[in-house]
């Protein structure tokens, strides 16, 4: 039986959204797995600004593809991101709103807990 994931607080990891579904297995959780390279494990309140500079790296989150399913996302929606797109974002200046209690222990290979408490809100 797998163990039950945790979030960067050691607690039993919470749903970050399931209206846009997002999470890497889209069950609305920010869990990983092996072949999960990008690690989306960081649940993020995102921003206009943040959109744009995602966009701006090359990975435009607020444009639909429908041919997968995704809407895009719009400012205030919350999506599981890659812990390091995230950091890049941060030390940019740019980085969204956190859910800590969604967020997975395994961001903090990326980050640590103190740049994502920095930047903690509540779920909606």
């Amino acid at each position: 039986m797998p163990a039950t994931p945790k979030n960067v607080l050691g607690t039993v990891l919470q749903p970050c959204s399931t209206d846009p579904m997002t999470g890497y297995f889209r069950d609305g959780c920010c869990r990983t797995g092996a072949d999960d390279y990008g690690v989306h494990v960081v649940c993020a309140k995102v921003t206009k600004e943040f959109l744009a500079f995602s966009k701006a790296r090359g990975n435009d989150l607020s444009t639909p593809n429908l041919a997968y399913g995704f809407p895009g996302l719009k400012p205030g929606d919350q999506w599981c991101l890659c812990a390091a797109r995230w950091k890049e974002a941060f030390l940019a200046g740019m980085a969204p709103q956190v859910v800590i209690e969604s967020t997975h222990i395994s961001a903090l290979e990326f980050v640590s807990l103190e740049e994502l408490q920095l930047h903690a809100v509540q779920s909606t």
